[in-house]
């Protein structure tokens, strides 16, 4: 239980007295929004984005699942954990977790918990992320073919402290490796208590309410 007074965000309910989607994407739109705050009208444009999840699957000997594959913003092949949008209409947050474990890493989980939740980039994009924790490993009963940049995915399994030092030298970048890597560690060392259940709510969206507006 939280305890009355400790640090937490505070979600806030705005007037979106205009909001319109500006650039429609394959995968993400961007949205403008006029928002009266402060007694001033301020327009801000971001990415219009459905969520995603995250899994840290770490076995019995406390190594984490890493993949490494091609991201073509940062022009890198970089080391992740399994993860992917919340893009089927309707699905389950779990579900979504445990799909995205199946379809990149062929492996199902029999213990699952949040381990961590953020915003990627609070300043520019409503994305929520959740990370699961999945334990209790085993191959999934089929495997995925994989195109694109899932194509040549690379597979390591890694001790937990070796990817918490990687982080703390600078040597992976991926916010949901970091965030998780770190989460787990510290969890680990409160003997799991921070975790919470796998249907727990999802994160509150950070883009504001306006009456009629979508």
């Amino acid at each position: 239980m939280t305890e009355p007074g400790a640090l937490r965000d505070d979600p806030t309910a705005v007037e979106v007295t205009r909001s319109e989607t500006v650039y429609q994407g394959r995968v993400w739109n961007i949205r403008r929004d006029e928002v009266a705050y402060n007694g001033d009208t301020i327009v801000r444009e971001y990415t219009d984005h459905p969520g995603a999840v995250a899994v840290l699957a770490l076995d019995d000997e406390d190594r984490m699942l890493l993949i490494k594959q091609y991201r073509h913003p940062v022009r890198t092949r970089e080391w992740e954990i399994p993860a992917g949008l919340l893009d089927v209409s309707g699905e389950d947050v779990l579900a979504a977790a445990q799909r995205e474990l199946a379809e990149e890493a062929d492996l199902v989980a029999d213990h699952w918990d949040v381990l961590a939740e953020f915003f990627t980039s609070p300043g520019g994009s409503d994305e929520a992320i959740r990370i699961y924790l999945a334990r209790g490993l085993a191959p999934a009963d089929e495997t995925f073919a994989r195109e694109a940049e899932e194509a040549d995915i690379e597979v390591r399994w890694a001790p937990l402290d070796d990817v918490v030092d990687a982080v703390l030298q600078r040597r992976v970048h991926n916010p949901s490796l970091v965030l998780g890597a770190l989460a787990a560690h510290t969890s680990r060392a409160r003997g799991w208590a921070s975790l919470a259940p796998a249907d727990a709510p999802w994160p509150t969206r950070s883009r504001p309410v306006g009456a009629g507006l979508p």
